[in-house]
């Protein structure tokens, strides 16, 4: 089945910068489009950013200018670099193909491919 291991979250301060990291097993990585998803508790998930496999990139009009995805095929890996992090920011941050997603429900915690990664901004 497949499988989503998300890294790099932590706490910081408002300012702050963060990477994360997410590397999925049980799908060929090449040609399916990723995204970086966020939940605060009680909340749905929001898409945050996404990559296609072309490179083309998609970020919330929250993030922009601030965040910036990246992925490595060759080593099916993920990124998502943040700086300028303010408290809105904090959140669970989850990885998922954005196709999966889309037919997956509206709570990343529900999902079930991966435990998410901790994203803490204080003030």
């Amino acid at each position: 089945g497949v499988l989503v291991l998300e890294t790099g979250g932590g706490s910081v301060q408002a300012g702050g910068s963060l990477t994360l990291s997410c590397t999925p097993s049980g799908f060929t990585f090449a040609g399916v489009d990723m995204g970086w998803y966020r939940q605060v508790a009680g909340k749905e998930c929001e898409l945050v950013s996404s990559i296609r496999d072309s490179g083309e990139k998609y970020y919330v009009d929250s993030v922009k200018g601030r965040f910036n995805i990246s992925r490595d095929n060759a080593k099916e890996t993920v990124y998502l670099e943040m700086n300028s992090l303010k408290p809105e920011d904090t959140a669970m941050y989850y990885c998922a193909a954005t196709d999966a997603a889309a037919r997956s429900g509206r709570y990343c915690n529900h999902w079930g491919w991966g435990q998410g990664t901790q994203v803490t901004v204080s003030s």
